[in-house]
Parts: structure tokens; C-alpha cells; sequence
């Protein structure tokens, strides 16, 4: 059998200087801040101008789900130009969707066109699908022992989004006054074109002649025992987050609470998605992944019991904060598990399945997350997350079980 911890080293892969680690770790979290700040702008205002736009209420998150549909869609699309062309030229093209997805956002807004608003969205999806990758480009020309914690820095890049986010929705939504948040996207077009200047100075690994044959079939790969747990503890943390996140803005508003609290919720809920990145890597090589991704399974059903417990804002954001924490254990611990499933030449075509199939089943959950708060309440919401959590951890429990079989036996782990 395969140790899968050693399936990254079997293949040498060219590591870049510490210079240039640092260098393109620095431009990756800045491009994460600011292509963060477009998907915390998307959740922010989705629901919310989708339901002024929409013809009916059921379709007011379709917005927001479509914006999942465009990250699912794109995810292997930017990985082929990435496996081909290098990283960077995915990076532009991501870029470019996403000034694209706030110009005609703005448009959407002013000709009062639903369609419209959900074609923004989409191209905005397919900035943020690019986005995801920097977490893997960070690990790039880093040594082994060195990846967890170059791809969870690079996320921690979000906490500037979480900040950025809500507070440009806040302080532009009202600058255009006949067209509220058309101000919005014409900024958020601005910031996507600015992470492309920045962007421009990332200096990664050509892909290489191996990279470019591909390694082994991907049948081989997704049969793995650990790229399964990884891919089923990824798709729930971040269904569930989105899930929860899409109908909270409008669950807020329909309690009476104000747009200004559901920004400021929505801001400390991505604060507290991406501030743990700078330790979560640490503790992933300190405690290991499983159990760090067990954690944020745990948190995640935490932030729904608090919710269920009560409808003021206090609850609202404590529901957010947690899941926000439990999303990042969840999420980069699987994310890391991800890099134990393959050798270098293959990274770019696992890691974008990977995210296809984690984005795709997300898509699922922000269709339904809008139609069960519109055919029922905020708790009904809260209380069908509890469904996936439970598969989740019963996989996580047994992959963790079968590792641990295998090392007393002294035998080597199938990834």
C-alpha cells in the first residue's frame, strides 16, 4: 500500500527561494482580501436585491445560489488553464470575471433587471472559484512540512475581507440614491481589478513536463479513502456555511433587524472565518488534520444550536461568528488532507476536482437554503444542517479509525 503522506514527495517538486516564498505568500493574501471582499459583497446584497428585483420571494437568494453555480462551473476550467499556461494566467482570467461581475451588477441594479443581476452574480462565482486557489498556489515551491501553513496564511488574507466587505456595502450602498448598492459594484468591479495588479508580481513553478502528462487517472486518485473523507469534510463545512450565510441577511431583515446589523453580522462572520488562518496550520501539524477538521465539524453544529436558541441580533451574530470558525477548521483542515491525496505533476487537476465537487454540492444547499426560509422559518433552517453534519463526522470517524488500525498494525495508511 501507499503511504499517502509520501505520495507529495515521491515526485520532486522545484522549491523557490525564501524570498520568493515570502514575496508571493504577501501578494496571494492581499489578492485573497480583496477577491474575499467580492464574495462577502455577493452574500451581503444577494438575497437582498434579489428580492426587489425577483418576481417572487422564493427566488430572492437565486442570486446568490447562481453566484455557487458559477464558482462550481468554473473550478475546472480555471484549473486546466492553470495546469497548462501556470497559475497566473487562471489568476487574470479570474480577474477579469470579476470586474466584469460588478460592472454588470451596477447594470443589473439600474435597468432593474433580475436575469441580469444573476448573470453578475455568476461571473461572480467564477472570480471567487479562482480566488479559492490561492490557498494551493501557496503551497507551490514550499517544502512538504511547509504547506499547511502557506495555504492557511493565505486565507487568513480574508480577515481584511471580512473588514473590507461589509463596510464598502455600508458606506457605498446609498452613495447612487435613485439605485441603492449600484455604487457597490462598480467598487467591487475596482477592487477585482486592483488583486489583478497585484497579482502580477506572483512568481510560481512553470508546470513542468510531468505536470503537463498528469500523472496517474483520476480514477485511481478519488478512490482514495482519504481523498473521499477529504472531499465529503470539505463539501459540508463549506455547504453548511453557505447554507447558513445565504438565508441569514434575509432571516435578519425579516425579524425586524436592520441592513447595518446584517453587514456588520456578515463582517464578523468572515473575520471569523479567515482570522483562525493564521494558527490553523500550526495546529494542523500539531494535532493533525482529522482532528482539526472534527473541531470545526463540531463548532458548525455549535453556531446552529445557538441560533435555534433565540431571534435577537446577538443571537444572529454568535450563529455567524461560530459557524465562521467552524467553516475554517473545517475547511482548511480538509483542504490539507487534500494535499496528503497527490503527487506534484497531479495537484492541479485533484485540487480542482476537489473544489468541483466541494462547490457543486454547496450550489445544492444555496438553492435549498432560500426556498426552506421562504416555506418555513430560520429554525427549520438551522435545524436541516444538523443532517450533513452527522455524515460528515460518521466518514471523518471512520478514516480516523481505519488510519489508526493501520499504524498499530505497522502497516502504511492508503491515503
Amino acid at each position: 500500500m501507499t503511504d499517502s503522506a509520501t505520495l507529495a514527495e515521491q515526485t520532486p517538486q522545484p522549491e523557490l527561494s525564501a524570498r520568493e516564498q515570502r514575496g508571493n505568500i504577501a501578494r496571494l493574501t492581499i489578492a485573497q482580501a480583496l477577491g474575499g471582499a467580492n464574495a462577502v459583497v455577493v452574500y451581503a446584497t444577494g438575497a437582498i436585491v434579489g428580492n426587489i428585483l425577483a418576481p417572487s420571494m422564493t427566488l430572492a437568494t437565486v442570486p446568490v445560489s447562481v453566484f455557487v453555480v458559477g464558482m462550481a462551473a468554473c473550478i475546472l476550467p480555471s484549473g486546466k488553464i492553470a495546469g497548462r499556461y501556470g497559475r497566473r494566467a487562471s489568476f487574470f482570467a479570474g480577474a477579469g470575471a470579476g470586474v466584469l461581475a460588478g460592472l454588470l451588477g451596477a447594470l443589473a441594479v439600474v435597468l432593474g433587471s433580475f436575469w441580469l443581476f444573476c448573470l453578475a452574480t455568476f461571473f461572480g462565482g467564477a472570480y471567487a472559484a479562482v480566488v479559492l486557489s490561492f490557498r494551493f498556489a501557496a503551497a507551490d515551491g514550499v517544502s512538504p512540512a511547509l504547506r499547511p501553513r502557506a495555504l492557511s496564511f493565505v486565507m487568513g488574507g480574508g480577515v481584511l475581507a471580512g473588514v473590507v466587505g461589509p463596510q464598502l456595502v455600508t458606506h457605498t450602498m446609498y452613495l447612487w440614491p435613485a439605485y441603492m448598492f449600484a455604487a457597490t459594484f462598480i467598487a467591487q468591479a475596482a477592487a477585482a481589478a486592483l488583486s489583478a495588479v497585484v497579482l502580477f508580481g506572483v512568481n510560481l513553478p512553470k508546470p513542468t513536463v510531468a505536470q503537463l502528462a498528469g500523472g496517474r487517472s483520476l480514477g485511481v486518485i478519488v478512490r482514495q479513502p482519504l481523498f473521499i473523507t477529504a472531499v465529503i469534510c470539505g463539501a459540508v463545512s463549506y455547504l453548511l456555511m453557505n447554507f447558513l450565510m445565504t438565508a441569514a441577511p434575509l432571516a435578519m431583515q425579516l425579524c425586524g433587524h436592520s441592513q447595518e446589523n446584517a453587514n456588520l453580522g456578515l463582517q464578523w462572520h468572515v473575520i471569523a472565518m479567515y482570522a483562525p488562518s493564521f494558527f490553523t496550520g500550526r495546529l494542523i501539524t500539531r494535532f493533525g488534520a482529522t482532528r482539526i477538521v472534527m473541531a470545526g465539524l463540531l463548532l458548525t453544529a455549535l453556531s446552529a444550536a445557538v441560533g435555534l436558541n433565540g431571534l435577537d441580533v446577538a443571537h444572529f451574530w454568535l450563529t455567524l461568528v461560530l459557524l465562521g470558525v467552524g467553516w475554517n477548521f473545517g475547511f482548511i483542515g480538509a483542504s490539507s488532507m487534500v494535499l496528503e491525496c497527490h503527487r506534484p505533476e497531479e495537484k492541479t487537476r485533484v485540487q480542482s476536482l476537489n473544489d468541483f465537487i466541494v462547490f457543486g454540492t454547496m450550489a445544492i444547499g444555496s438553492f435549498a437554503s432560500g426556498g426552506v426560509l421562504a416555506a418555513y422559518d430560520w429554525d427549520m433552517v438551522l435545524w436541516v444542517s444538523f443532517v450533513p453534519l452527522v455524515l460528515a463526522v460518521i466518514a471523518l470517524g471512520a478514516t480516523a479509525l481505519r488510519r489508526r488500525s493501520a499504524l498499530d498494525r505497522g502497516v502504511a495508511a492508503d491515503g
